[in-house]
C-alpha cells in the first residue's frame, strides 16, 4: 500500500432482494448468446460515490430501505440478474434474487478518494471479489451500500459478466436509480422497459465450441507477480496527446485512440527494456457491436454484445504514436466494413480459433483493452443527486489487461492497468507516459 493506511469496512446487514413480481413461466429459461459464452466467469465491479453532509447521516436507514425497495422493482424488469447461471448455456430465471449488503466504513469518503494507493482499500467496498466464480450461492448481482463516517454513501454493484456488458450495466443502474427517485417522489415513474432479453440468443445462438473451459481464451493467472495501477489523463493533456498522435492517415484521433496508443507504446517499451530485445505484440480492443451493426433493433440489446478488433505490431515495425493510432483505427474500420450488415455466430467461433492460435505463441506480448468512455456511469440519481465520481476497482490482477473510463469531468480518462511487476516498474516511470498522465 506504499504507506497508505488501511481502512476497515464492516458488513452489518445482509439480505436477499427478490424481484417485486415473479418472472412469468415462459421467461424462466434464458439461453446465452455466443457473445455471452466467451466472456469470463468474473464479476464486474462498479462503485458510485454520493457525498453527504454529517447532518444527513440520520437519513442513511431511509436511503437503504429505498435502495432495497427499488432494487426489487428493477429486478422485475431485469429478471435474468436475479437468476442462476447454468454453464455455459443458459440462465435459470428462478427469482433467487440479488444479494444486498449494508456496510460501515471507519473513515470519511474523502480519505478513500484522496488515497493515492486506493486500489486495495477500494476493493473492500465491493461485495465480492472479481474472480468469484460462484459468489454467494450463485447470485449474479451483488450490491453493497457503504456508509462513511461523514454520512457519504458508496453504492457498489458487482455484475456477473456472463449476463452483462458495459451498456447493460449502465442501463440497469439508470433504471434502478430512476425507480428509486420516482418512488421517493409523489409522481408515478415512467421507466422504459428494456429490450426483451433473449433477442441476442435468437440472433446469435450459442455455439458448442465455447462449452469447454479450455476455449475461454486467456489464462487469468500465471506464475508471476502482477502489479495494478490507476493513471489519470487530464483533458488538457489528452488534447495535446491527440495533436501529437495525429497524422495524414488519422488527422483527428479520438481520445481513446490517443490514450490507447500511448499505453501500448509504453507497454512495448517496458517489455523491450526487461527482455533486452523487441518482440511482436497485439492489442485486443473490445468494440461495442451496437455501434457497428447497422440494424435498429440492436441499439438497446441487453446482455453481452461486444466483439474484438485485433491490431498487431511486428518486431521489426516502428511503433510511434501515429502508426499505432492508424493501426487501431484501421482494425475498427475493417470490422465495420465486414460486419455492418451482419455478424454470424460462426464468425465469432472462427475469430477465437484464429486468435487462440495467435496467442499460444510465446514470442509476443498480448494486451487487452476495454473502454467504458461515454457510457453514462455517472448519471445514476437515486434521489439525492448524481454521484460525485465512479470507480471500477478490478481488484484481482490480470496480466496486460487495461480498462479505460471517463474521468470525473467527463473529458479526461482514467486508466486501470495490470502488468507483470517488472514491466510495470518500467512503465510507470516512462517519461513519455508521465508527460500526459499522473499516477493515482
Amino acid at each position: 500500500m506504499g504507506g497508505s493506511e488501511m481502512i476497515n469496512v464492516e458488513v452489518i446487514h445482509k439480505e436477499i432482494i427478490k424481484p417485486s413480481s415473479p418472472t412469468p413461466h415462459h421467461l424462466r429459461y434464458l439461453s446465452l448468446s455466443v457473445f455471452d459464452q466467451f466472456k469470463y466467469e468474473i464479476y464486474l465491479p462498479h462503485v458510485v460515490f454520493y457525498p453527504s453532509s454529517s447532518e444527513e447521516y440520520s437519513l442513511v436507514a431511509e436511503k437503504s430501505e429505498l435502495l432495497k425497495k427499488s432494487l426489487s422493482e428493477a429486478l422485475t424488469q431485469f429478471y435474468p440478474f436475479a437468476g442462476e447461471f447454468k454453464y455455459n448455456d443458459s440462465i435459470n430465471c428462478d427469482d433467487r434474487g440479488a444479494v444486498f449488503l449494508e456496510a460501515q466504513v471507519n473513515c470519511p469518503m474523502s480519505k478513500i478518494l484522496d488515497d493515492k494507493h486506493d486500489l486495495e482499500n477500494m476493493g473492500k467496498l465491493i461485495p465480492t471479489p472479481v474472480r468469484s466464480e460462484h459468489a454467494e450461492g450463485g447470485h449474479l448481482l451483488l450490491v453493497q451500500a457503504n456508509v462513511f463516517e461523514c454520512g457519504g454513501l458508496a453504492i457498489a454493484a458487482s455484475f456477473f459478466h456472463k449476463v452483462v456488458d458495459a451498456l447493460s450495466i449502465s442501463k440497469f443502474m439508470e433504471s434502478w436509480a430512476e425507480i428509486a427517485r420516482c418512488s421517493a417522489g409523489t409522481t408515478d415513474h415512467h421507466v422504459v422497459l428494456p429490450t426483451e432479453f433473449g433477442v441476442a440468443a435468437t440472433l446469435f445462438p450459442p455455439q458448442e465450441y465455447f462449452n469447454s473451459p479450455k476455449k475461454l481464451m486467456l489464462p487469468l493467472t500465471e506464475n508471476y507477480m502482477v502489479r495494478r495501477r490507476r493513471f489519470v489523463f487530464d483533458a488538457s493533456k489528452i488534447a495535446a496527446l491527440k495533436v501529437k498522435a495525429a497524422s495524414a492517415t488519422v488527422p483527428s484521433p479520438t481520445r481513446v485512440e490517443a490514450v490507447s496508443a500511448l499505453i501500448w507504446k509504453c507497454a512495448m517499451e517496458a517489455s523491450r527494456s526487461n527482455l533486452g530485445f523487441v518482440r511482436s505484440s497485439t492489442w485486443r480492443h473490445a468494440v461495442n457491436m451496437r455501434k457497428i451493426l447497422a440494424q435498429p433493433f440492436v441499439e438497446n440489446l441487453l446482455g453481452n454484445f461486444s466483439f474484438y478488433a485485433i491490431s498487431k505490431v511486428e518486431e521489426n515495425e516502428a511503433n510511434d504514436l501515429q502508426i499505432l493510432v492508424a493501426k487501431l483505427r484501421k482494425r475498427v474500420e475493417e470490422l465495420k466494413v465486414k460486419h455492418t450488415n451482419e455478424i454470424r455466430a460462426e464468425d465469432v467461433v472462427q475469430f477465437f480459433k484464429e486468435y487462440g492460435e495467435l496467442i499460444e505463441k510465446d514470442d509476443m506480448d498480448n494486451y487487452t483493452c476495454s473502454s467504458l468512455c461515454r457510457f453514462p456511469f455517472c448519471s445514476a440519481n437515486f434521489g439525492w443527486g448524481k454521484p460525485s465520481c465512479t470507480r471500477f476497482p478490478l481488484t484481482e490482477v490480470f496480466k496486460n489487461m487495461f480498462l479505460l473510463s471517463d474521468a470525473t469531468d467527463g473529458n479526461g480518462i482514467e486508466a486501470y492497468l495490470s502488468m507483470k511487476e517488472e514491466d510495470m516498474v518500467m512503465f510507470e516511470t516512462n517519461q513519455d507516459l508521465l508527460t500526459y498522465a499522473s499516477l493515482q
